[in-house]
This record gives C-alpha cells, structure tokens and sequence, in this order.
C-alpha cells in the first residue's frame, strides 16, 4: 500500500495561484518539492498539468487526472478518476498529490501525509485556493522556518504532518 502525500504551498490566505502561475518564485520549496517527488508518481489535475513549463516532470510517474481524451496529453498516464489513478500507483511506495485545487480537496480525504510550505504572506489577487484543512486531524511532525532573503521574497516554513489514526 502506497503513502499517499499532498505537497503544496500555500499563502496565509489559502492562495496557491492566480489562472495557471503560482503567486511567488521560492527557489528552495522549488528544489525541495523536486527531491521529494524524483522517482515517485505524481497525480495533478489537468490545469495543473497544462501549468507546468517544460510538460511532463521528469524522473516521474506523472498521471494526470481528467475527462479529455488521453491523445491530448504527452509522456503521462490519463486516468478519469482518483481510484483509477491511486490504483495506477499500487506498486509506488509513496504517491505525491500536486494540485490543483479540486485534487487536494479530494486528496485531504484520503491522504496520510501532507509536506506544506506556507508563504508568510496574504495574496489579495489570488484566484485559486487550497481548500481548508482540519488541522485537528493531522498531527505536525516537522517544522522549519526560513526568513526571507536575496532569492525569496517572502518569509516560509516547511510543515511535515501525518494523519492522526
């Protein structure tokens, strides 16, 4: 049975983008969502998908969850539900939810482990929201905190939690 993971940052006001662009360039969540997700699969929306730069995530099972046919997508697996795509993952030993917004409000249903970055900052123009999470289900297991600098405009903390069982 796979671990499945939500991985996501997240603004003060539950922001995480504005039409297909994240809100803020944190190279260090970037790098570490990288190394966390390498060699693991990875579920998204379609949005989510059609978002990311280059397509595909390299050195990565990437399934895209969507009702269009599958032609349409390059170097990724097409599944039309949730089941269908953690069914995909049964060999996997940790599966990695990446948005967007309607995955993780599924994904917090059933996820064991959620990796959160929080942006210490409120964005006013954000479109696109992670859905609430009940915070008394989950138990945090690891905190770290990073002031802003040179590279990242904003201060963030990295949030490890597990579901209490």
């Amino acid at each position: 049975m796979s671990t499945i993971s939500i991985i996501a940052a997240i603004a003060e006001n539950n922001a995480i983008g504005k039409g297909l662009h994240l809100l803020w360039h944190l190279p260090y969540d970037m790098k570490r969502f990288k190394e966390m997700t390498k060699g693991h699969a990875v579920i998204m929306g379609r949005k989510t998908f059609e978002s990311l730069p280059k397509g595909a995530l390299p050195e990565r099972k990437n399934i895209v969850l969507t009702t269009l046919p599958p032609e349409s997508f390059l170097d990724v697996f097409v599944c039309n539900s949730m089941h269908d795509a953690i069914e995909l993952c049964e060999k996997e030993s940790e599966v990695f939810m990446i948005g967007g917004a309607m995955v993780y409000k599924r994904a917090l249903e059933i996820a064991d482990k959620m990796y959160l970055t929080r942006v210490h900052h409120v964005f006013e123009d954000a479109d696109i929201f992670f859905p609430e999470i009940h915070f008394d289900e989950w138990e945090e297991t690891e905190h770290t905190d990073h002031p802003a600098d040179e590279k990242h405009a904003y201060p963030y903390t990295f949030h490890t939690y597990i579901r209490k069982r």
